[in-house]
């Protein structure tokens, strides 16, 4: 996929001193692109990220998407953007759930007004697999972002502002991942906690969440979320891939329980989106609902949606095996880097 579409142009991408923002820079920052623009609300990271790339490409800005003047203050200028701003653990947001209301919801609201008032082309909000058929406080969050993001669609020209959205699953390796905790307990010679063994989770590395962005940006239309296939893993075989690759096979695993607001399985797709999703090869596009509040209408002019199939979950998607998941692992920087202390 050529990036050149972002020659000369300004992006910004809220919540960028996480690690999409910074796979997004490695992405995009020796292409044509004219600026990105890292808003967060954490100084310090922003700092490490200055002294990291010292290129004059990257512009930081301290705000907080909750505060809409500074997504004011930062957004002049700026062409498109990357909303991955959010609270995104689930159990700290089972204890906080209002929090995770303020930043994912009410933060998102923000960021979209300021958007659409200064002229943004193009917005993809980041979701997650935990948005649909949510059980948890940050899965419901994120479930009403998507609320948010597609009704805001529907009011503002897309030829002025588009506005989408991605939902994906787990990220190997990025904040709040199990793969760093799993490979310090082994290097420390402390059991391998898991929470049960069985639980299944989608698995994609950062490239792949980042070229699900690019591929919504290049593709969506207003309102749309798009999924991208991806495959999964029990945790147990996430454990035993890891073990094997850090010499380990034979480490002590000690399971502990399903933690707070956790599911057995995730769900990329419900199986009402099921009914109207696009097949777009290796993603799903699933299209907003456009019809206006007139419904009596639909009394006489409804329409029926059979589901093609049930939901996508990692229960029913391609499960890997240990070999598999070893394969993938190992092509991430961070396993490299974790490989070579030994």
């Amino acid at each position: 996929m050529s990036e050149h579409i972002f020659d000369g142009k300004t992006l910004m991408i809220t919540g960028g001193t996480g690690s999409f923002g910074n796979a997004v820079l490695k992405r995009f920052l020796n292409t044509g692109i004219k600026e990105i623009r890292i808003f967060s609300r954490d100084e310090k990271k922003q700092d490490d990220m200055r002294h990291t790339y010292n290129d004059p490409k990257i512009k930081y800005f301290i705000g907080d998407v909750r505060e809409a003047g500074s997504l004011e203050d930062a957004m002049h200028g700026v062409d498109f953007i990357f909303h991955a701003a959010a609270l995104k653990q689930v159990p700290s947001c089972e204890f906080f759930p209002v929090e995770a209301v303020k930043t994912n919801v009410l933060g998102t609201d923000n960021m979209l007004t300021a958007a659409i008032r200064a002229g943004v082309k193009k917005v993809v909000c980041l979701s997650t697999d935990k948005a649909a058929y949510p059980i948890n406080a940050m899965g419901t969050s994120k479930a009403m972002m998507e609320k948010v993001f597609v009704a805001k669609s529907r009011t503002i020209d897309p030829e002025a502002t588009l506005i989408c959205g991605t939902r994906y699953g787990n990220v190997m390796c990025s904040r709040g991942s199990v793969i760093p905790l799993f490979i310090d307990q082994i290097k420390e010679g402390r059991p391998i906690t898991i929470t049960e063994p069985k639980m299944t989770r989608f698995i994609m590395s950062l490239e792949e969440a980042v070229e699900l962005v690019v591929f919504a940006f290049n593709n969506a239309h207003a309102g749309d979320i798009m999924v991208q296939k991806a495959p999964a893993c029990t945790i147990e075989v996430l454990a035993q891939a890891v073990k094997e690759l850090f010499n380990a096979k034979d480490h002590e695993t000690k399971v502990i329980g399903v933690r707070h607001g956790e599911k057995m399985a995730e769900t990329l797709l419900t199986s009402e989106e099921c009914g109207r999703a696009i097949d777009e090869g290796d993603f799903f596009r699933v299209p907003a609902d456009n019809r206006d509040l007139n419904y009596d209408k639909y009394f006489t002019e409804g329409r029926t949606e059979r589901p093609k199939f049930d939901t996508f979950n990692s229960d029913n998607t391609e499960i890997l095996n240990v070999e598999q998941v070893k394969e993938k692992l190992l092509k991430l920087d961070y396993i490299q880097e974790r490989l070579k202390e030994d």
